[in-house]
């Protein structure tokens, strides 16, 4: 997962510059892993340098290209919403390498069950989305830090 996270955001990294990153995992084990995601198709080598006789390569998240969601295939959905918790993954991370604090920073994570009819569910994501809208129309200021609000619904199978 920290190969993912090291790459979210466009990042582009050599296998060198990932053990700097990621300093607790052997080179072989690197190596490994870096195999693994190219085979699974979550990472794809973007430029190969050539270096004193062997070919470094460049490794970055691999862009997706969807552009038809309605129509994508289950293995195109999971492509996207791995990319999206990788992304958020990595905003996390970032978060936590500074001196943070949850509770006054106001970060949570949880997952809320709730039973709503069709049409109860469209009014809650209106009313959310109302809400969500007014605070993105807010200008930066002083007294404002950014915050970021990420949603993921899910429905249970019946």
């Amino acid at each position: 997962m920290k190969i993912i996270q090291s790459l979210v955001n466009g990042g582009h990294r050599t296998a060198y510059e990932l053990l700097d990153f990621i300093k607790d995992v052997p080179q072989a084990t690197l190596y490994r892993h870096l195999n693994k995601l190219l085979e699974a198709g979550f990472i794809e080598v973007v430029q190969e340098n050539q270096i004193r006789g062997t070919v470094e390569k460049v490794y970055a998240l691999k862009q997706t290209g969807i552009t038809d969601v309605d129509n994508a295939s289950k293995d195109q959905h999971l492509e996207l919403f791995f990319t999206f918790l990788a992304h958020l993954m990595g905003m996390y991370e970032d978060y936590l390498s500074s001196g943070y604090n949850l509770q006054r920073d106001g970060v949570s994570y949880r997952v809320a069950r709730m039973h709503l009819t069709d049409k109860e569910f469209m009014e809650l994501g209106g009313k959310m989305g109302k809400l969500i809208n007014e605070g993105m129309k807010n200008q930066p200021s002083n007294e404002r830090k950014p915050r970021n609000l990420a949603t993921i619904i899910v429905p249970e199978n019946q």
